[in-house]
């Protein structure tokens, strides 16, 4: 049996992949911190079929424990810093997880196993301000966020450790995806969970940052597949996982609302407290690469994932009344 260990599987890249590793028919450990009050929503409905191992990205010694325990034939490095805003707030603690975390993970493979198989989770956020489009492997990283810097490094830290010790290492560079499971600080979650609750006559307002923002958007549960194959392929290398498609936020509101027969111009407004001190305008993954390499295709379309994710919310909030 195969066994796989992620970082970050109670989020909502980790629970995905959980699912579909377990299919597979892995033997799946999900690397957790410990914690007075335990976090597992997301994978509740699996924990009893998966195992858990405590340890920390700021902490060498609980990885090399958790490596050790575990045994791992692949290792998928999801957890990070992950939400861009808060980058600002905590520099430091956003480069230590986002960005040295990715180096503690390796060095952890580097010692104990270098046949592991390594992923490591990438962002479209790395492009930043982007020098061409649409963004392909080979376009240059203008990182505009802590975030996006701190993803750089962990990027290139996992090339370094391909190309210095000959360790199967993977970088994702995913742009952004979507699912019923994304946190409720996201916009787009925000944006779905507000609309319900609007329907459902639960608040009369959504406030938001940016509406000119515009990003090229997926579903979740098709994005983890890709990692899975990155995994493999006969050589490692790096890959843009996204679906061509442009879209602003503004589109997602208009579609959003519109699933639930709403007018959103009534509703919807911009404060300022949302815009971020320089923002990424424009991001679209040119993913050729991918599809003609990993066969990888996404399945789900722009308008089904909004409808998805309405459909989720508002039947949620609605049993909850």
């Amino acid at each position: 049996m195969v066994k796989a260990l992620i970082t970050g599987i109670t989020g909502q890249d980790g629970s995905y992949l959980a699912e579909f590793l377990l299919d597979k028919g892995y033997d799946v450990y999900g690397m957790v911190r410990r914690s007075s009050v335990e976090n597992l929503e997301r994978i509740e409905h699996i924990k009893d079929k998966l195992k858990f191992v405590q340890a920390d990205l700021l902490d060498q010694l609980s990885i090399i424990d958790a490596v050790k325990e575990s045994q791992p034939d692949e290792i998928y490095n999801l957890a990070a810093m992950s939400f861009v805003p808060t980058s600002w707030k905590q520099p430091l603690l956003t480069g230590e997880f986002t960005a040295l975390g990715v180096t503690r993970m390796l060095e952890a493979v580097r010692h104990i196993n270098k046949d592991i198989k390594f992923y490591q989770a990438s962002s479209s956020e790395m492009f930043g301000k982007v020098r061409e489009i649409p963004q392909n492997e080979n376009t240059p990283f203008y990182p505009r966020s802590p975030y996006g810097v701190a993803k750089v490094y962990g990027h290139y830290m996992a090339v370094n450790y391909r190309e210095s010790y000959d360790i199967f290492a993977c970088s994702g560079i995913l742009f952004n995806h979507e699912s019923p499971r994304r946190g409720l600080e996201f916009v787009t979650k925000k944006i779905t969970h507000g609309a319900a609750m609007i329907k459902l006559g639960l608040t009369d307002k959504l406030l938001l940052g940016n509406l000119d923002a515009k990003r090229d958007w997926g579903y979740a549960k098709d994005y983890v597949e890709a990692m899975w194959l990155m995994l493999h392929q006969d050589k490692p290398d790096d890959y843009v996982i996204s679906t061509g498609e442009t879209h602003s936020v503004k589109e997602w509101v208009e579609l959003s609302f519109k699933c639930l027969g709403l007018d959103w111009e009534k509703y919807v407004g911009v404060d300022e407290r949302y815009i971020r001190p320089v923002d990424v305008d424009l991001l679209v993954g040119d993913s050729s690469k991918a599809r003609k390499d990993l066969g990888w295709a996404p399945k789900v379309k722009f308008e089904e994932l909004i409808k998805i994710m309405v459909e989720y919310d508002y039947n949620s909030l609605k049993k909850q009344i």
